[in-house]
C-alpha cells in the first residue's frame, strides 16, 4: 500500500482534528473533536508546531506534531516530537516509520541537530519503533516534570 506523508497546514485542520482526538483517546482523554481541531488551529495560527500527515489509499492514516525548542548546550535548534499517531486500522504498514523519517527529514532541513521524545516507561511496543528507526534511549539525563495546574 502506497503511504505520502507531507507537511500539514491550516487547510488540513478538518482531516487532522479527528486524528488528533483519537490519539487524545488512546491516553485516556475524554473525545472532545471541538477541542482538538481548536487546539490544533491555534497550534498552526501562531506557527507554534509542525505537522506531518500520513495518507494511505483509505485516506488520513496518522500524524506526528513537532514542537521547536532550542539547546542551551549545543547552541542550537531542536525538535521536541510529542505526538505521534496511526490509526489502530494502519497500524503495522510501515506508517509510523515513515512519520519518524519525515520528522527527521524536517529537523535537518530546518537545521536541527536532534529530536527528542518520551514516552511511558511501559509503552513496549513504542520503545521498539523508536529503537528499530535509530533513536536511542538517553543515558545522561533523568526527565523531570513540575505539575502547574491539576
Amino acid at each position: 500500500m502506497t503511504i505520502s506523508t507531507r507537511r500539514a497546514g491550516p487547510a488540513d485542520l478538518d482531516l487532522l482534528a479527528p486524528l488528533f482526538d483519537q490519539y487524545r483517546q488512546f491516553y485516556g482523554c475524554a473525545s472532545d473533536p471541538a477541542a482538538a481541531r481548536a487546539f490544533l488551529q491555534a497550534r498552526c495560527d501562531h506557527g507554534e508546531s509542525v505537522l506531518l500527515l500520513a495518507s494511505n489509499a483509505a485516506g488520513p492514516a496518522g500524524f506526528v506534531q513537532l514542537y521547536p525548542s532550542f539547546s542551551s548546550i549545543s547552541l542550537a535548534r531542536i525538535f521536541i516530537l510529542n505526538d505521534l499517531f496511526v490509526i489502530p486500522a494502519a497500524r503495522r504498514q510501515g506508517i509510523a516509520g515513515d512519520l519518524l523519517s519525515a520528522a527527521a527529514d524536517y529537523g535537518r532541513q530546518a537545521g536541527a541537530v536532534r529530536l527528542a521524545l518520551s514516552t511511558a516507561i511501559d509503552n513496549h511496543a513504542a520503545q521498539t519503533l523508536y529503537q528499530a528507526n535509530g533513536w536511542q534511549r538517553d543515558s545522561q539525563f533523568l526527565h523531570y516534570e513540575l505539575a502547574l495546574r491539576g
